[in-house]
């Protein structure tokens, strides 16, 4: 239903010239909310002057992490120097919500903190952009089907950002029209107690394992991760009706090891094959922790024939402006010799053993030893000692 206004409004949605694979998802429920409204809604990323300039009567920017601090700001300092001194700035999202009192120091603006609720229940505008922006998955629907975490882990946002949990929010109205995949970026969805509801209505909108969207087969993906400690044996068998690709499994601390490997064979039992998971690390664990998480998914994928995948995800403080920060247990020369070893493999561990050895050491006491050599060191190591086996 749309309420159009005696005037209608001009709207701008910017997004920093952040590089993301995904939609910037408030702005577009933003974008929804004022077309209901009648109003023109124009989506720009990054800075431009001539659209700046023109006669806007509300801009939106969003924000994403406190560490693109620098980009962020100049962002919103850009679109204050609007020629007709535009007052209806507004600024949202994770950054804005966690340094709400920094960014107001600097810009004058006191962004919103958390959720706009009225809006975030609406559906997302997928033409907002008007095809001007390619994100990596134009073809998906994008969808919460629970909000918040009943979790409070040190590390993570969201208890500040979504203190209350939800357990169920329709996903029917949340689909994009002939989106053939499914992304939905629940931040703790085994948590919901309506966890079995939530399975039905994905199917009932097409998505079960097999489904095709013309030649193709659809897919789906709880991209923010799956928490091991809930994942019953009931609710892998709900999961493996869907065409999940690929199932993620946070592997978070050593301390869940034993865990996390009985959660592998029992996905593995209920047919699912193609796995993903995030892998902290910068917190509290030390690199040889990091090196054992990799080597249980390596051992994993040869002994059950699966195709696990590992995300390193190095931890910065909720409030850090930079991605500096340095945990007890590592030192700067690790993190620089990590980081040379993911930009080669493209911040991703594959699930061959002969590369993982040759790029991380076939123990944790190499890969210590090859994350503190200098950068040519790790590049060219292969030719080096004392692990070389080059003659």
């Amino acid at each position: 239903m749309i309420y159009h206004r005696k005037s209608p409004k001009r709207v701008l949605l910017i997004e920093p010239e952040y590089k993301l694979k995904y939609p910037p998802l408030g702005l577009m429920k933003i974008s929804t909310y004022h077309k209901m409204h009648g109003d023109e809604v124009v989506f720009h990323k990054g800075t431009n002057a001539s659209i700046r300039d023109q006669n806007w009567d509300t801009i939106y920017i969003t924000t994403l992490f406190t560490f693109m601090w620098k980009s962020t700001i100049e962002t919103i300092k850009f679109y204050q120097r609007n020629r007709t001194n535009i007052k209806d700035i507004r600024v949202g999202g994770i950054l804005a919500s966690l340094l709400q009192g920094d960014v107001e120091a600097q810009t004058g603006i006191r962004p919103h903190f958390g959720l706009w609720e009225k809006v975030d229940r609406l559906p997302p505008d997928y033409d907002f952009a008007n095809g001007t922006y390619e994100y990596y998955r134009n073809n998906a629907s994008f969808a919460y089907t629970t909000r918040g975490c009943p979790n409070r882990c040190s590390f993570c946002a969201v208890s500040k950002l979504e203190p209350e949990y939800v357990d169920f929010i329709p996903l029917k109205y949340q689909l994009g029209s002939n989106k053939k995949d499914l992304i939905l970026l629940d931040n703790n969805v085994l948590a919901s107690k309506n966890f079995p509801e939530i399975i039905n209505e994905i199917k009932e909108c097409g998505f079960l394992k097999g489904a095709t969207h013309g030649n193709s087969h659809r897919s789906i993906d709880f991209n923010q991760g799956l928490d091991a400690r809930l994942l019953t044996e009931e609710k892998v068998e709900l999961l493996s009706q869907l065409p999940i690709d690929p199932l993620r499994i946070a592997f978070d601390d050593i301390k869940l090891e034993k865990l996390y490997i009985d959660k592998v064979r029992l996905a593995h039992k209920y047919g699912l094959r193609q796995l993903s998971n995030y892998v902290l690390f910068n917190y509290k664990d030390k690199a040889e922790d990091l090196y054992e998480r990799l080597r249980v998914n390596i051992e994993l994928n040869a002994e059950l024939g699966l195709s696990i995948f590992s995300f390193p995800m190095r931890y910065i403080p909720l409030d850090a402006k930079n991605r500096t920060y340095v945990s007890p247990k590592w030192n700067s020369t690790q993190l620089r010799g990590l980081q040379c070893i993911l930009h080669a493999t493209r911040g991703v561990v594959g699930p061959k053993k002969p590369f993982f050895e040759r790029a991380f050491g076939k123990t944790a006491e190499e890969f210590k030893y090859i994350i503190e050599q200098p950068e040519e060191a790790i590049f060219y190591r292969e030719k080096m000692r004392p692990y070389s086996t080059a003659p």
